[in-house]
């Protein structure tokens, strides 16, 4: 049974940063990606951020500020210089190739004064 368990949102001021972390236990069988979604209050739910054979694709407008990284059986995502526009939920997903996708619950992060 693979679990996916998220952890680390919370309230940050604007130009600050946080480290969200997503620690995921059974087997993930390769190749897989690791993926974070941002899902903004009243929006849909929008990938912006994947890592695959060490290759990191984000979206404009996380770019140069968002960071997937892998430490044994945990997923983080860095994020630094946040502003306002980035509260919302996020979720992580582990996504195997021709097999399972395994989601987070999600945590809330709100950048505000």
């Amino acid at each position: 049974q693979v679990q996916v368990v998220e952890s680390g949102g919370g309230l940050v001021k604007p130009g600050g940063s946080l480290r969200l972390s997503c620690k995921v236990s059974g087997d993930i069988f390769r190749p897989y990606v690791i993926g974070w979604s941002h899902q903004a209050p009243g929006k849909q739910r929008e990938l912006i951020a994947s890592l695959t054979s060490g290759e990191l694709i984000v979206a404009d407008s996380v770019k140069g500020r968002f960071t997937i990284s892998e430490d044994n059986n945990t997923v983080y995502l860095q994020m630094n210089s946040l502003k306002p526009e980035d509260t919302g939920v996020y979720y992580c997903n582990i996504r195997e190739i021709f097999r399972h996708t395994y989601w987070g619950q999600g945590t809330q992060v709100t950048v505000s004064w």
